[in-house]
């Protein structure tokens, strides 16, 4: 566990230009705090303590301004760049090595109880303020931009923009 901690704050002060040290970095960022609360709530969600786990991933809300849905899976070294505003829901599932900013949103598009969330792989960055919904991949080294809004999946290493986002080269 503290091999996990010191890796999402070393990832948090590569990512940063204006980190200016890891121990800030582990004391002072909301988005890692949420990350780190989540895998508390994850492991609290998948021993049947869901209550308990909602619970939990709502004080983490309160206090860091991020939502994270215990249900969702995330990978290592996610990274979210002044997390305030961030929603990421139930059955998202993200990767290694993703990075985000404030506002991003990956929602779902039914409420139906199925895969209903985007699928972040592996180095994804999404900007400020982008919307992804629905049961959509993101692949491998994608970039979202800030402020666009994605309902249909992204290819690796290919960046979107606009709403709706599209391709740009």
């Amino acid at each position: 566990m503290i091999r996990q901690l010191r890796e999402d704050t070393r990832a948090m002060c590569e990512r940063d230009p204006a980190a200016t040290g890891c121990l800030g970095v582990a004391l002072c960022y909301s988005g890692l705090h949420a990350v780190w609360a989540h895998r508390i709530s994850h492991r609290l969600w998948n021993a049947g303590f869901e209550l308990l786990a909602r619970v939990f991933s709502q004080l983490v809300r309160f206090l860091t301004g991020v939502e994270i849905h215990p249900g969702a899976s995330i990978g290592r070294r996610l990274t979210i760049d002044h997390g305030m505003g961030v929603v990421i829901g139930e059955t998202a599932d993200i990767g290694d090595d993703v990075h985000m900013y404030h506002g991003v949103t990956l929602g779902g598009d039914t409420n139906e109880p199925v895969k209903r969330h985007p699928t972040l792989e592996d180095g994804v960055q999404v900007g400020a303020n982008a919307t992804l919904l629905g049961d959509i991949t993101v692949g491998e080294n994608a970039a979202v931009g800030a402020g666009s809004v994605v309902t249909g999946d992204v290819e690796s290493e290919t960046t979107v923009v606009g709403v709706p986002a599209e391709p740009v080269e």
